[in-house]
């Protein structure tokens, strides 16, 4: 709501203002006066008569004082003056009972530590734009606050169907009974029936397994996951089985970028430039049959320089080609899980600051935040998506 243009007239009048600095000032002051005359109307409504009226019955309770409370906000700290009652029930509506930071300060500390902000950082960026005074033990207590929030968005409860999951591990140092280990944080993102993503869950463990991976796709199943076209994943041994013991049903597509990097490990330099380009017929393939055609050609090729290379396409050929099965537009989608790599590439922005993380639940919460901000700029759905799904409709038929 604007103030009325001749208000304002009047004060610019009477402040003469010569800087920006006395505009502040003078809203710092008004922040105060408005924040005073609140609570002097929370306190009329409760006592049932105004501070000055004069009433011919004796009042069962009234005005006693006023206690002075200082607030931080963003015009810097001031100072109120709250109400008192005499019988002390009364407590004010638009304040906490020990609130001491208004207007948004501590959005604004989670916005910075979702950003990837030290404690120290933050404290010293509030002092800098708002001239407000905080201690780096403050900060911690205020992002300490939304470990609620976090669980309760891991442990909320997801759709029944989800065409395409994607599943993959980001590795972080973490200080672990006075040791400083490395740990995995479990990451799900899932297209959902829509054409929109989302990101399922966030799970931090031990280095990656399949043991742990698991154990995070029985979650999903708890949390209402129940039909999953298709499993998007990298090389991780036992990943297959894993899927197939929870979802026997679903497809499981092996990341071809993570199989042509393992591929092409141990290549000769001379040789790598060729070998990818043969390895590129492969995939490119325009259906299974023309595919395998190009794999024997492939190892007749290399395949006594580079045994091993070839016998790993051989090997994990039924979830390297699930993608034949699905039309161009889908393929695009599911053969690799870049969608996914991606996303840790924003979580790397954030968390580069953070060598080391004194505990789990301080990577969940960078993390939780991080994907908040990140997946409100998820507003687009797929590309096409109608035809995809009337095209996954059909397949789920007649499978």
């Amino acid at each position: 709501m604007k103030l009325p243009k001749e208000l304002i007239k009047e004060i610019v009048k009477e402040q003469k203002f010569t800087s920006t600095n006395q505009i502040m000032e003078t809203i710092k002051e008004m922040f105060s006066d408005i924040l005073e005359e609140v609570l002097q109307c929370e306190m009329d409504e409760q006592l049932g008569y105004e501070k000055h009226q004069r009433r011919s019955d004796e009042p069962n309770n009234y005005r006693n004082g006023s206690t002075k409370r200082k607030l931080k906000t963003q015009f810097g700290e001031v100072e109120v003056d709250v109400p008192r009652d005499r019988k002390g029930s009364y407590e004010p509506q638009i304040l906490d009972k020990y609130q001491r930071n208004v207007d948004g300060l501590e959005e604004k500390i989670l916005s910075l530590y979702a950003h990837g902000m030290s404690t120290r950082d933050i404290q010293e960026q509030v002092k800098d734009l708002y001239n407000v005074e905080i201690s780096s033990e403050l900060v911690s207590k205020i992002i300490e606050k939304i470990m609620p929030q976090v669980n309760e968005w891991q442990s909320r409860p997801l759709e029944a169907y989800y065409p395409f999951i994607f599943m993959d591990a980001i590795h972080y140092k973490i200080r672990d009974n006075h040791q400083i280990v490395s740990k995995a944080a479990y990451v799900v993102l899932g297209i959902n029936n829509e054409g929109y993503k989302q990101i399922l869950g966030i799970w931090v463990g031990g280095n990656e397994s399949s043991k742990f991976w698991l154990g995070v796709l029985n979650d999903l199943k708890t949390r209402g996951v129940k039909i999953v076209n298709l499993f998007c994943v990298d090389g991780l041994s036992g990943f297959r089985e894993a899927i197939q013991a929870v979802y026997p049903f679903a497809g499981i597509q092996r990341c071809i970028i993570h199989q042509i990097r393992s591929s092409t490990k141990y290549v000769s330099y001379k040789h790598i430039k060729e070998f990818v380009a043969d390895l590129k017929k492969i995939y490119t393939s325009i259906n299974e049959e023309f595919a395998l055609e190009r794999l024997l050609e492939f190892k007749e090729k290399w395949g006594k320089d580079y045994p091993s290379a070839v016998k790993s396409w051989e090997e994990n050929w039924d979830i390297l080609s699930t993608f034949f099965a699905y039309p161009q537009e889908i393929r695009k989608i599911i053969y690799t899980t870049n969608i996914i790599e991606g996303l840790h590439r924003q979580f790397r922005k954030v968390t580069k600051t953070k060598s080391i993380f004194p505990n789990d639940d301080s990577l969940r919460k960078m993390l939780y935040l991080a994907s908040q901000n990140i997946t409100k700029k998820w507003t687009m759905r797929y590309r096409n998506w109608d035809m995809i799904l009337s095209q996954l409709e059909i397949l789920n038929q007649t499978s």
